[in-house]
């Protein structure tokens, strides 16, 4: 059992460190997002995700009736052997 001192959040980098082996949800800049396991992690916040979905959302607006246009691409990943 992990004692209160290795589950207990100080810093910022302790989350992630307690999301280890857990699937998180990673945002990104142009709409981007990442579902995945995490395996690793530096102290830049590089990581190494397996089980990866990523998700792309684009919007846009239609010239004759200016509604919005929702547009989803997923690109799925898998470490399994």
């Amino acid at each position: 059992m992990a004692s209160e001192e290795e589950s207990t959040v100080r810093e910022p980098l302790d989350l992630i460190r307690l999301s280890l082996d857990e699937r998180i949800y990673v945002k990104l800049r142009s709409d981007r997002e990442l579902r995945g396991k995490l395996h690793a992690y530096d102290q830049h916040l590089n990581m190494i995700l397996g089980d990866v979905e990523e998700v792309i959302t684009t919007v846009e607006i239609d010239d004759e009736t200016y509604e919005e246009i929702v547009r989803l691409c997923c690109t799925c990943t898998s470490t399994r052997p």
